[in-house]
């Protein structure tokens, strides 16, 4: 059985090494996280040799997976092999070479596969493999409703206790992504705070710091203005912010679009849902009016396409990503009824 990211930090100093782990989810903060703490759990431990192996390189072949694990270390008995899988997705030569890999794990060496993407479509038997012989960690999305426990926790780890409205203000700063929160927390420690923060506090601490902001684009978006959308990208282009630090947080807001339009069209209870989640008043009321016009259908090949925009952003898929972002924006900002699925055909 796999375990969440709390599970496994918790257990991790405690439990015996394992010779391989599969750390993967969307949520990069926190699959991060737990491949952090396992490098320094093993870094404790004597792993002092650490070999990265990017399985998303051009050119890449999966025999070199063997040579590493069948070759004698250079530099210390006990090493790290830590092999980046960004898609989360081997291919059958990949696959066949993880499955050998965990039949007869070498000695004195232990395997880390990381990856940016998973969901119950990406296992298979070499997943069952890892999880079998080793461990299987899966960083699930947070839950819209979960977001502000999350921020609490975190900034009680800081030494920094917010009152619930504060909290409401920094939770929607952050818009439910988890990086944008981590850093807006970090800053806040980094200020020297501690102890009870007021709604006025937060409101002063977290003010916007730039003219173009990525919340004033996606609420562009929900506003059907691209004319506006497109403004502020341009905007954000011009102050140095970067495509791979904008898909998470619209990437986040597509896929809630896409699950409660999903409710939407199942049971017309969308808006039972958002409550059950907690979402606030606000934010109902501007997604409820982005469900009358838009389709899951469209959500999701919005989502697919962002993808696209991500692999365009990091150099794994042609294209100028700018461009292929902006035409994303576009879709979602220029829907005008349901008759804009057939875009997604």
């Amino acid at each position: 059985m796999s375990l969440n990211v709390d599970s496994f930090l918790n257990s991790l100093a405690k439990a015996p090494i394992k010779p391989v782990y599969l750390i993967a989810g969307a949520e990069a903060l926190l699959v991060q996280e737990a491949a952090d703490a396992l490098r320094q759990c093993l870094r404790e431990q004597g792993y002092s040799e650490r070999i990265v192996i990017d399985a998303d390189a051009g050119g890449f072949d999966w025999n070199d997976l063997h040579q590493h694990g069948a070759s004698m270390s250079l530099f210390a008995s006990l090493r790290l092999l830590d092999l980046r899988l960004p898609t989360g997705k081997p291919g059958k030569e990949g696959a066949q070479a993880l499955l050998e890999f965990c039949q007869a794990p070498p000695p004195d060496t232990v395997l880390l596969v990381t990856c940016q993407d998973w969901s119950n479509k990406h296992g298979g038997k070499w997943s069952e493999a890892i999880e079998k012989q080793g461990e299987l960690v899966v960083a699930w999305p947070v839950k819209p409703g979960e977001i502000g426990y999350w921020i609490s926790r975190r900034l009680s780890a800081k030494g920094i206790k917010a009152d619930a409205e504060a909290l409401q203000i920094l939770s929607a700063r952050v818009e439910g992504n988890l990086l944008a929160a981590n850093q807006e927390i970090d800053k806040l420690a980094m200020q020297g705070m501690q102890g009870p923060v007021t709604a006025a506090q937060m409101q002063q601490w977290v003010a916007d710091s730039s003219r173009f902001d990525v919340f004033k684009l996606i609420d562009a978006c929900y506003d059907r203005d691209f004319s506006r959308a497109s403004r502020i990208l341009l905007g954000l282009r011009a102050e140095g912010e970067q495509v791979p630090a904008l898909v998470p947080m619209v990437g986040k807001e597509l896929l809630n679009l896409a699950y409660y339009a999903r409710i939407q069209e199942e049971s017309r209870r969308a808006q039972s849902a958002m409550q059950a989640d907690k979402l606030w008043q606000a934010k109902q009321a501007q997604m409820l009016r982005m469900l009358d016009h838009g389709s899951c259908r469209l959500f999701e090949d919005l989502c697919r396409q962002l993808a696209d925009v991500d692999r365009m952003s990091k150099g794994r898929l042609g294209g100028d990503a700018w461009v292929a972002l902006e035409r994303v924006l576009a879709q979602w900002a220029e829907i005008k009824s349901r008759s804009c699925v057939s875009v997604c055909a």
